[in-house]
């Protein structure tokens, strides 16, 4: 890149609200700008992350938060080929060096804890099943959620069971801290466990789990509750989707199920809330949620007073446009993180984005994972 960008273009770029610091909570954040948690399927077969992850995430270690791929809390919620976990020594010592690796390039990051309910196989499980809220597949049989393991039916949790599921994120989160992360997301979306409970595609239980909005939201707010006991308020979050079909969701009313939820998470005084948005596609083409603006991240302002986190193929000018309507506090990017690991110093300056290489997305080793360059900025810019 040229080095005749002049003080002025600095200065222009700079006041878009994306590069205003925050505080989330005690943590001080220096931009909107979030790395999502973007699942590379790198880590070993034991679940720990790859000897490369260190120097990935701290190649982004300029975003206002890192949040780390979705990670297990148990062996029973794995259900992918090399996906990370953090329910091991091996784990929490493999997720140590990432932490150091970002504290070192001056980053804060927090970690994505996960169960996959259904979305897994009996090869995870030594042949049993996955287990679900209810036993309803996401997918027919014939067909592969992974491109490698078939749907299978899960077997419905027994309520005695719950507590255990709570535990298991408890603990996951205990470990997380003495990883050095700087705080916990629970993911709630894309079809996994959590998901899974909220929406009654998936849950058709009558117990105290099942039937109306607010007992399907009764195991998030009790995870997320057993979560910040660990943590505190401010150092979690939680990731939705409330009209995402990801891996076989549907909800006929999902305006009343995720406002049980928002209004669970405000009395919990949960730090953030994710919203992934509505007509998230898996393009750079910018938010299907501008036309559709049911279930956005603004339309949980109301209901929440904690920072809202808003992700849906957003560019520097509409994450910005979020900030400014007061729609969102911060803005998280996916596929524009993964191709550009400094890409809040090419949204600051105005510079091309290269584009990330889908073939590389998930496995394999450096390639499509620590090579994409950063800009070649003079000393004076990249001090900035």
């Amino acid at each position: 890149m040229s080095a005749a960008l002049t003080t002025d273009r600095l200065k222009l770029t700079a006041t878009s609200p994306l590069f205003s610091p925050l505080w989330l909570g005690q943590l001080p954040l220096p931009n909107r700008i979030v790395m999502a948690p973007l699942t590379r399927a790198r880590a070993d077969e034991n679940g720990v992350p790859s000897g490369l992850a260190a120097q990935y995430y701290a190649q982004r270690a300029e975003a206002g938060l890192i949040i780390a791929e979705a990670t297990a809390v148990s062996e029973q919620g794995t259900g992918y080929d090399n996906w990370p976990g953090l329910y091991t020594a091996a784990q929490e010592a493999g997720w140590r060096k990432v932490t150091d690796a970002v504290h070192a390039a001056a980053g804060r990051i927090f970690v994505q804890l996960f169960h996959a309910g259904r979305m897994s196989h009996p090869v995870f499980h030594g042949g049993e099943r996955p287990v679900g809220p209810s036993p309803i597949a996401a997918g027919p049989a014939t067909e592969r959620y992974d491109g490698v393991h078939p749907f299978t039916e899960p077997r419905a949790l027994r309520a005695a069971e719950l507590a255990g599921i709570t535990g298991q994120f408890a603990a996951a989160a205990e470990r997380a801290m003495a990883a050095g992360f700087d705080g916990v997301e629970v993911h709630a979306g894309n079809g996994y466990l959590l998901d899974q409970f909220l929406r009654e595609g998936a849950n058709r239980r009558d117990d105290e789990y099942g039937g109306n909005p607010r007992n399907r939201a009764r195991l998030l707010r009790e995870v997320t509750a057993a979560v910040i006991s660990v943590w505190g308020r401010s150092r979690v979050g939680v990731r939705i989707s409330p009209l995402s079909p990801t891996n076989g969701m549907a909800d006929s009313d999902p305006a009343t199920t995720f406002t049980q939820a928002a209004r669970d998470l405000q009395a919990l005084g949960t730090g953030y809330l994710h919203v992934i948005e509505p007509g998230v596609n898996g393009t750079l083409s910018g938010p299907a949620s501008a036309q559709s603006p049911e279930l956005a991240s603004g339309s949980f302002r109301p209901l929440f007073s904690g920072a809202i986190i808003a992700a849906g193929g957003h560019t520097a000018q509409t994450g910005a446009a979020r900030i400014r309507h007061d729609q969102a506090d911060l803005i998280a990017y996916g596929q524009l993180f993964i191709a550009n690991p400094d890409l809040p110093a090419r949204f600051r300056l105005s510079a091309p984005l290269a584009r990330p290489q889908r073939a590389t997305f998930y496995g394999g080793a450096a390639a499509g994972y620590t090579d994409y360059p950063a800009l070649d900025l003079p000393p004076r810019v990249s001090g900035m």
